[in-house]
């Protein structure tokens, strides 16, 4: 028996945990006829759970990534994304990659605390350090609380680097620091727009901001001072390839200095969880889209591999970086942008209360 897929979600399904030996399956055979229960499948409702971590900055060697340190203050992401990397993350919780990862999202309290003291390690050399190297700083759960402010609160009191990607116009509530951080040099703000349909970003990005919000916060940043690159990411070839040089082009309306992309990635257990959106929400184009990123991923729908996977290889795959690198150029978003200040770093003070062991 089928029944509808939860509403505002970009997940329909629960992958099997990879590290469970154990799944379970839904059996809807002996609730058949009972329509309350079936209607209340079609609303899966968030769930705000604290992580209790000690560190808060992660560390990565990745060739393909132009940062070292990531800040993250959530697990999981509220946006819903059908095709987030991220996604299996939510395993090593003992979770699933698909409606879990939307809706059961580990807040980190102690987030501020915890890059105080990190940034007070005597041997600390300061280098930027990004928010959202995995999940949004900005989800719709920071309106309530504000721990990606917290942060920034942080940040700015050492003067510390910092850049930002997200999709939420939540971004601007932030302006006050941001604009007194890029005074000083030390803030970059990524905003990500997949597409300028609507439509298609309410059901493959159900939870972020419009993409005219999203142009709009651009556009409030740029006007503020704020250094601001467009993130094309990731390009769907056969969904929103085509949709390139409009997105670029309205990007650099809004002030964006650059602009990046990345090719659709769909690891472990992002790829059933994408195949089934597709299916649900573009049937007549599925075949034609999966036949398309194969073209890219040397007949796989993924290459993990380091200096492929953020690019893809083959004729398809050349097609689009060669349109990104035209119309980036033709709209002036093809600059690397004027590196963050590190020499004006100040240790922060110490937790109130707490004392100076040297």
């Amino acid at each position: 028996m089928k029944h509808s897929s939860p509403k505002g979600r970009g997940s329909g399904i629960q992958p099997p945990n990879r590290f469970e030996s154990v799944a379970a399956e839904a059996d809807f055979e002996h609730v058949a006829e009972d329509e309350e229960y079936l209607a209340g499948l079609g609303s899966v409702r968030t769930e705000y759970l604290p992580d209790e971590s000690r560190s808060i900055i992660s560390e990565n060697d990745s060739p393909d990534l132009p940062f070292r340190y990531s800040l993250n203050p959530y697990r999981g992401c509220q946006h819903g994304c059908a095709y987030c990397y991220a996604r299996p993350t939510h395993e090593y919780l003992g979770l699933s990659a698909g409606l879990d990862f939307e809706s059961k999202i580990f807040v980190k309290h102690r987030a501020a605390e915890l890059f105080r003291e990190w940034l007070r390690r005597p041997r600390y050399q300061p280098e930027t350090v990004t928010l959202s190297g995995v999940t949004d700083c900005y989800q719709p759960g920071e309106r309530e609380f504000r721990i990606t402010r917290s942060c920034l609160e942080v940040a700015l009191e050492a003067r510390q680097p910092v850049t930002i990607v997200t999709k939420n116009a939540l971004v601007t509530r932030d302006l006050d620091l941001l604009s007194e951080m890029a005074a000083m040099s030390l803030v970059a703000v990524a905003v990500s727009v997949t597409t300028l349909d609507a439509g298609l970003a309410r059901v493959l990005e159900p939870r972020t901001s419009s993409p005219e919000a999203r142009l709009n916060a651009l556009r409030s940043l740029s006007d503020a001072g704020i250094p601001t690159r467009v993130m094309t990411a990731p390009i769907i070839p056969g969904l929103n390839d085509s949709e390139l040089p409009a997105v670029l082009q309205a990007a650099a309306d809004a002030g964006a200095r650059s602009a990046g992309y990345i090719l659709l990635r769909l690891p472990l257990a992002v790829r059933p969880i994408f195949e089934e959106w597709l299916s649900r929400n573009a049937p007549s184009k599925a075949s034609r889209v999966e036949s398309l990123i194969r073209s890219t991923r040397e007949g796989q729908m993924n290459d993990s591999r380091f200096g492929s996977r953020f690019r893809g290889t083959g004729q398809i795959a050349e097609q689009i970086r060669r349109t990104f690198q035209v119309f980036s150029r033709k709209y002036g978003l093809d600059g690397a942008g004027q590196p963050l200040d590190v020499s004006r770093f100040r240790r922060p003070r110490a937790v109130e209360g707490q004392l100076e062991l040297f």
